[in-house]
């Protein structure tokens, strides 16, 4: 017989904790962008989307910088060049 003690076996239990819930967590709106067919006006919305992972108080310089991006987008628009004023039918009377 021998005066050794068998050595106990220690089973640990995992026990998973679930995160909490926090409403103020940033959460994906998941609004659907639907092209417009302007390149300079999808990338803007498509930039909304930076706001999905952001706290709130980070949203105000994602629409900041979206609405600076969509004025200069549309204004842009605004400085091209039109088709040409049609031609004129009637002759100059004096």
């Amino acid at each position: 017989m021998s005066d050794s003690v068998p050595e106990a076996t220690v089973v640990e239990e995992t026990v998973e904790v679930e995160p909490e819930y926090d409403p103020a967590a940033p959460a994906p709106l998941n609004v659907p962008r639907t092209p417009t067919g302007n390149a300079d006006v999808d990338a803007q919305l498509e930039r909304l989307g930076d706001a999905d992972h952001l706290a709130t108080d980070g949203h105000l310089e994602v629409y900041e910088d979206v609405h600076r991006g969509l004025r200069d987008a549309l204004t842009a628009l605004d400085a091209r060049p039109g088709p040409p004023a049609p031609p004129s039918t009637y002759q100059s009377r004096s």
